[in-house]
Protein backbone atom coordinates (compact mmCIF):
# COMPACT_ATOMS: atom_id res chain seq x y z
CA UNK A 1 0.00 0.00 0.00
CA UNK A 2 1.27 3.23 -1.08
CA UNK A 3 1.92 6.36 1.37
CA UNK A 4 -0.41 8.23 -0.11
CA UNK A 5 -3.70 5.25 -0.41
CA UNK A 6 -2.11 4.29 3.83
CA UNK A 7 -3.36 7.95 4.43
CA UNK A 8 -6.76 7.81 3.05
CA UNK A 9 -6.99 4.85 4.73
CA UNK A 10 -6.15 5.96 8.01
CA UNK A 11 -8.28 9.30 7.03
CA UNK A 12 -11.63 6.69 5.81
CA UNK A 13 -10.97 4.43 9.15
CA UNK A 14 -11.14 6.93 11.42
CA UNK A 15 -13.70 8.88 9.96
CA UNK A 16 -15.98 5.78 9.88
CA UNK A 17 -15.05 4.93 13.89
CA UNK A 18 -16.31 8.34 14.41
CA UNK A 19 -19.47 8.29 13.05
CA UNK A 20 -19.87 4.70 14.04
CA UNK A 21 -19.78 5.74 17.70
CA UNK A 22 -22.27 8.44 17.44
CA UNK A 23 -24.33 6.17 15.99
CA UNK A 24 -24.02 3.81 18.95
CA UNK A 25 -24.76 6.60 21.38
CA UNK A 26 -28.49 6.72 20.26
CA UNK A 27 -29.59 3.31 20.18
CA UNK A 28 -30.53 1.12 23.15
CA UNK A 29 -28.04 -0.63 24.49
CA UNK A 30 -26.34 -3.78 23.91
CA UNK A 31 -23.78 -6.36 23.55
CA UNK A 32 -21.60 -6.15 20.08
CA UNK A 33 -19.66 -8.37 18.34
CA UNK A 34 -16.00 -7.94 18.68
CA UNK A 35 -14.63 -5.90 15.44
CA UNK A 36 -11.63 -7.46 14.21
CA UNK A 37 -8.48 -5.26 13.98
CA UNK A 38 -7.11 -4.83 10.42
CA UNK A 39 -4.02 -6.46 9.59
CA UNK A 40 -1.17 -3.88 9.43
CA UNK A 41 0.57 -3.30 6.28
CA UNK A 42 4.25 -5.05 5.99
CA UNK A 43 5.24 -2.07 3.91
CA UNK A 44 5.42 1.57 5.63
CA UNK A 45 5.56 2.90 2.03
CA UNK A 46 5.68 1.10 -1.57
CA UNK A 47 4.96 2.32 -5.36
CA UNK A 48 5.24 1.39 -8.40
CA UNK A 49 5.77 2.90 -11.77
CA UNK A 50 5.92 2.81 -15.32
CA UNK A 51 7.70 5.70 -17.58
CA UNK A 52 8.22 6.39 -21.02
CA UNK A 53 11.10 8.74 -22.16
CA UNK A 54 13.01 10.04 -24.59
CA UNK A 55 17.02 10.63 -24.94
CA UNK A 56 17.14 13.10 -27.79
CA UNK A 57 21.06 12.88 -28.54
CA UNK A 58 22.82 9.51 -27.23
CA UNK A 59 26.18 8.49 -27.74
CA UNK A 60 27.76 4.98 -27.63
CA UNK A 61 31.47 4.48 -27.09
CA UNK A 62 33.12 3.38 -30.59
CA UNK A 63 29.86 4.32 -32.56
CA UNK A 64 30.68 6.61 -35.42
CA UNK A 65 29.43 7.62 -38.61
CA UNK A 66 26.87 9.78 -40.59
CA UNK A 67 27.53 13.75 -40.03
CA UNK A 68 29.82 13.27 -37.18
CA UNK A 69 32.39 10.70 -39.37
CA UNK A 70 35.09 9.72 -36.75
CA UNK A 71 35.46 12.62 -34.44
CA UNK A 72 35.87 12.12 -30.78
CA UNK A 73 32.26 13.15 -30.38
CA UNK A 74 30.72 10.01 -32.10
CA UNK A 75 27.36 9.41 -33.25
CA UNK A 76 24.06 10.71 -31.96
CA UNK A 77 21.18 8.68 -31.44
CA UNK A 78 17.85 8.95 -30.31
CA UNK A 79 16.41 6.27 -27.83
CA UNK A 80 13.22 5.72 -26.69
CA UNK A 81 13.13 3.98 -23.40
CA UNK A 82 10.63 2.06 -21.31
CA UNK A 83 11.10 1.82 -17.71
CA UNK A 84 9.66 -0.55 -14.72
CA UNK A 85 10.29 0.80 -11.43
CA UNK A 86 9.63 -0.23 -8.05
CA UNK A 87 10.40 1.58 -4.46
CA UNK A 88 9.05 0.74 -0.72
CA UNK A 89 10.36 0.56 2.71
CA UNK A 90 9.69 -2.07 5.68
CA UNK A 91 10.25 -1.91 9.63
CA UNK A 92 14.07 -2.59 8.46
CA UNK A 93 15.02 -0.85 5.76
CA UNK A 94 14.33 0.09 1.99
CA UNK A 95 14.42 -1.66 -1.60
CA UNK A 96 14.61 -0.32 -4.94
CA UNK A 97 14.44 -1.99 -8.36
CA UNK A 98 14.35 -0.59 -11.99
CA UNK A 99 14.65 -1.94 -15.26
CA UNK A 100 15.44 -0.01 -18.56
CA UNK A 101 14.41 -1.64 -21.72
CA UNK A 102 16.05 1.21 -24.56
CA UNK A 103 15.52 1.20 -28.39
CA UNK A 104 18.05 3.05 -29.68
CA UNK A 105 17.84 4.09 -33.52
CA UNK A 106 19.41 2.57 -36.99
CA UNK A 107 22.82 4.52 -35.72
CA UNK A 108 23.36 2.15 -33.05
CA UNK A 109 22.85 -1.23 -34.85
CA UNK A 110 21.86 -4.23 -33.65
CA UNK A 111 23.03 -7.94 -34.81
CA UNK A 112 26.80 -9.15 -36.17
CA UNK A 113 28.03 -6.14 -37.72
CA UNK A 114 27.14 -7.41 -41.31
CA UNK A 115 25.67 -5.24 -43.88
CA UNK A 116 21.95 -3.89 -43.78
CA UNK A 117 19.99 -2.57 -46.34
CA UNK A 118 17.13 -0.50 -46.15
CA UNK A 119 14.59 -2.72 -43.78
CA UNK A 120 17.25 -4.80 -42.33
CA UNK A 121 18.98 -1.64 -40.67
CA UNK A 122 17.63 -1.21 -37.14
CA UNK A 123 18.48 0.06 -33.55
CA UNK A 124 19.86 -2.47 -30.94
CA UNK A 125 17.95 -2.96 -27.85
CA UNK A 126 19.22 -3.46 -24.27
CA UNK A 127 17.86 -4.16 -21.10
CA UNK A 128 19.54 -2.83 -17.87
CA UNK A 129 18.28 -3.92 -14.39
CA UNK A 130 19.29 -3.02 -11.23
CA UNK A 131 18.44 -3.49 -7.42
CA UNK A 132 19.47 -1.73 -4.36
CA UNK A 133 18.77 -2.50 -0.42
CA UNK A 134 19.41 -1.42 2.68
CA UNK A 135 19.16 -1.99 6.33
CA UNK A 136 19.05 0.89 8.75
CA UNK A 137 21.45 1.00 11.57
CA UNK A 138 18.68 2.31 14.03
CA UNK A 139 16.48 0.22 13.18
CA UNK A 140 18.85 -2.95 13.40
CA UNK A 141 20.22 -2.09 16.64
CA UNK A 142 17.03 -0.34 18.40
CA UNK A 143 19.27 2.65 18.85
CA UNK A 144 19.90 6.56 17.59
CA UNK A 145 23.27 6.08 17.56
CA UNK A 146 23.32 6.63 13.60
CA UNK A 147 21.48 9.95 13.89
CA UNK A 148 23.42 13.33 13.87
CA UNK A 149 20.53 15.94 14.11
CA UNK A 150 20.46 18.03 10.97
CA UNK A 151 23.38 16.31 9.13
CA UNK A 152 22.45 12.64 9.13
CA UNK A 153 18.93 10.93 9.75
CA UNK A 154 20.55 7.48 9.47
CA UNK A 155 23.54 4.94 8.28
CA UNK A 156 22.52 1.77 6.66
CA UNK A 157 24.01 -1.16 5.42
CA UNK A 158 23.77 -0.78 1.50
CA UNK A 159 23.64 -4.06 -1.12
CA UNK A 160 23.18 -4.56 -4.51
CA UNK A 161 23.53 -5.50 -8.09
CA UNK A 162 23.09 -4.39 -11.94
CA UNK A 163 22.34 -6.70 -14.88
CA UNK A 164 22.09 -6.35 -18.56
CA UNK A 165 22.09 -7.38 -21.93
CA UNK A 166 22.08 -5.83 -25.59
CA UNK A 167 22.10 -7.75 -28.75
CA UNK A 168 25.00 -5.51 -30.87
CA UNK A 169 28.29 -7.59 -32.23
CA UNK A 170 29.96 -6.13 -29.22
CA UNK A 171 27.43 -7.62 -26.99
CA UNK A 172 27.90 -6.38 -23.40
CA UNK A 173 26.68 -8.80 -20.54
CA UNK A 174 27.31 -6.54 -17.57
CA UNK A 175 27.17 -8.20 -14.03
CA UNK A 176 27.89 -6.57 -10.40
CA UNK A 177 27.51 -6.67 -7.16
CA UNK A 178 28.11 -3.82 -4.73
CA UNK A 179 28.31 -3.42 -0.56
CA UNK A 180 28.65 -0.29 1.43
CA UNK A 181 27.27 2.15 3.46
CA UNK A 182 24.20 4.36 2.60
CA UNK A 183 23.88 8.11 4.66
CA UNK A 184 20.66 9.71 4.73
CA UNK A 185 21.33 12.99 5.26
CA UNK A 186 18.53 15.21 7.27
CA UNK A 187 17.15 17.68 4.65
CA UNK A 188 14.24 20.30 5.91
CA UNK A 189 12.03 18.26 2.40
CA UNK A 190 12.55 15.56 0.60
CA UNK A 191 15.53 12.84 1.05
CA UNK A 192 19.32 13.07 -0.23
CA UNK A 193 21.16 10.23 0.35
CA UNK A 194 24.93 8.75 -0.61
CA UNK A 195 25.95 5.25 -0.94
CA UNK A 196 29.27 4.45 -0.46
CA UNK A 197 30.04 1.44 -2.18
CA UNK A 198 32.62 -1.13 -3.32
CA UNK A 199 31.72 -2.84 -6.64
CA UNK A 200 32.67 -5.82 -8.71
CA UNK A 201 31.69 -5.68 -12.12
CA UNK A 202 32.06 -8.73 -14.76
CA UNK A 203 31.45 -7.34 -18.78
CA UNK A 204 31.37 -9.76 -22.18
CA UNK A 205 33.52 -8.08 -25.10
CA UNK A 206 31.94 -9.77 -28.30
CA UNK A 207 35.01 -8.19 -30.87
CA UNK A 208 37.47 -10.80 -29.52
CA UNK A 209 37.98 -14.66 -29.82
CA UNK A 210 37.09 -16.77 -27.02
CA UNK A 211 38.02 -17.35 -24.34
CA UNK A 212 38.91 -13.75 -23.69
CA UNK A 213 35.33 -12.30 -24.38
CA UNK A 214 34.96 -12.58 -20.80
CA UNK A 215 36.32 -9.50 -18.59
CA UNK A 216 36.34 -9.46 -14.80
CA UNK A 217 37.50 -5.59 -13.64
CA UNK A 218 38.72 -5.28 -10.43
CA UNK A 219 36.97 -4.00 -7.39
CA UNK A 220 36.88 0.02 -6.76
CA UNK A 221 34.90 2.33 -4.81
CA UNK A 222 31.57 3.63 -6.45
CA UNK A 223 29.27 6.30 -5.00
CA UNK A 224 25.74 7.27 -5.29
CA UNK A 225 23.87 10.38 -4.56
CA UNK A 226 20.16 10.27 -4.92
CA UNK A 227 17.75 13.07 -4.16
CA UNK A 228 14.32 14.28 -4.60
CA UNK A 229 13.47 17.74 -3.78
CA UNK A 230 9.71 19.24 -3.83
CA UNK A 231 9.75 23.21 -5.07
CA UNK A 232 6.21 24.42 -2.91
CA UNK A 233 8.11 28.11 -3.97
CA UNK A 234 7.05 27.39 -7.59
CA UNK A 235 3.21 27.32 -6.83
CA UNK A 236 3.34 24.16 -8.98
CA UNK A 237 3.16 20.82 -7.60
CA UNK A 238 6.56 20.65 -9.02
CA UNK A 239 10.17 18.32 -7.91
CA UNK A 240 13.82 17.91 -8.68
CA UNK A 241 14.94 14.59 -8.92
CA UNK A 242 18.07 13.40 -9.63
CA UNK A 243 21.16 11.11 -9.05
CA UNK A 244 25.02 11.42 -9.89
CA UNK A 245 27.23 8.35 -9.78
CA UNK A 246 31.12 7.90 -9.63
CA UNK A 247 33.03 5.02 -10.45
CA UNK A 248 36.73 5.09 -10.07
CA UNK A 249 39.12 3.64 -12.55
CA UNK A 250 38.52 -0.35 -12.35
CA UNK A 251 41.94 -1.52 -14.33
CA UNK A 252 41.69 -2.43 -18.15
CA UNK A 253 38.83 -3.39 -20.36
CA UNK A 254 38.43 -5.96 -22.72
CA UNK A 255 40.93 -4.78 -25.26
CA UNK A 256 43.82 -4.16 -22.69
CA UNK A 257 43.25 -0.24 -22.46
CA UNK A 258 43.38 1.05 -19.16
CA UNK A 259 39.58 2.51 -17.45
CA UNK A 260 39.17 6.00 -16.57
CA UNK A 261 36.99 7.69 -13.61
CA UNK A 262 33.28 7.49 -14.86
CA UNK A 263 31.20 10.03 -13.57
CA UNK A 264 27.12 9.49 -14.74
CA UNK A 265 24.73 12.59 -13.61
CA UNK A 266 20.93 12.97 -14.27
CA UNK A 267 18.07 15.46 -13.63
CA UNK A 268 14.74 15.95 -13.61
CA UNK A 269 12.16 18.22 -13.20
CA UNK A 270 9.11 16.84 -12.44
CA UNK A 271 5.31 18.28 -12.54
CA UNK A 272 2.73 15.88 -10.83
CA UNK A 273 -0.19 15.93 -13.03
CA UNK A 274 -2.43 14.24 -11.09
CA UNK A 275 -2.16 16.67 -8.40
CA UNK A 276 -2.41 19.83 -10.74
CA UNK A 277 -5.36 18.67 -12.80
CA UNK A 278 -7.47 15.97 -10.58
CA UNK A 279 -6.28 16.74 -7.37
CA UNK A 280 -5.13 13.42 -7.22
CA UNK A 281 -1.40 13.32 -6.65
CA UNK A 282 0.88 10.25 -7.16
CA UNK A 283 -1.14 9.13 -9.69
CA UNK A 284 0.87 10.62 -13.31
CA UNK A 285 3.48 12.80 -13.59
CA UNK A 286 5.00 14.29 -16.61
CA UNK A 287 8.97 14.76 -16.94
CA UNK A 288 12.02 16.70 -18.33
CA UNK A 289 15.54 16.16 -18.10
CA UNK A 290 19.02 16.43 -18.48
CA UNK A 291 21.87 13.47 -18.41
CA UNK A 292 25.43 14.00 -18.69
CA UNK A 293 27.75 10.74 -18.89
CA UNK A 294 31.76 11.39 -19.07
CA UNK A 295 33.57 8.00 -19.87
CA UNK A 296 31.15 5.94 -20.49
CA UNK A 297 31.31 2.42 -19.08
CA UNK A 298 35.16 3.47 -18.55
CA UNK A 299 36.23 4.61 -21.95
CA UNK A 300 38.21 7.27 -22.28
CA UNK A 301 36.55 10.58 -23.70
CA UNK A 302 39.67 11.80 -25.00
CA UNK A 303 40.45 9.10 -27.26
CA UNK A 304 37.30 6.62 -27.72
CA UNK A 305 34.33 7.79 -29.67
CA UNK A 306 31.19 8.65 -28.34
CA UNK A 307 32.35 8.17 -24.51
CA UNK A 308 31.03 11.47 -23.46
CA UNK A 309 27.06 11.84 -23.70
CA UNK A 310 25.13 15.21 -22.84
CA UNK A 311 21.28 14.71 -23.75
CA UNK A 312 18.20 16.34 -22.96
CA UNK A 313 15.31 14.05 -22.30
CA UNK A 314 11.46 14.07 -21.90
CA UNK A 315 8.74 11.52 -20.06
CA UNK A 316 5.76 10.61 -18.25
CA UNK A 317 5.11 8.30 -15.35
CA UNK A 318 2.16 6.09 -14.47
CA UNK A 319 2.20 4.59 -10.66
CA UNK A 320 0.61 1.22 -10.92
CA UNK A 321 0.58 0.68 -6.88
Amino acid sequence: MSRLSLSRFVSFAAGATFACAAAAADLPKKDAPPVPAAAPSFFLFSDTQVSYFYLADAREPGVTGGRAGTSLAGRSIPKNVLNISHADAWAYGTNFFSLDILQSGSQDPAGTGAPRFGLFDYGATEAYGLYRGTLGGNEIFKTNVFSIAGLVKNVSLGYGFDASTKNTQFGPETRKLLAGAVFSFDVPAGFMNLGVYVQKEWNRNGFVTEPFRSVEFDAVPHFELVYNFPLPFTGLPLSLAGFNNVNLPKGKDGFGAKTEIEFLSRTNLVLDVGKLVWNQPGKLDAFVGFQYWLNKFGNSSATVPGSEEKTFLAGVSIHVF
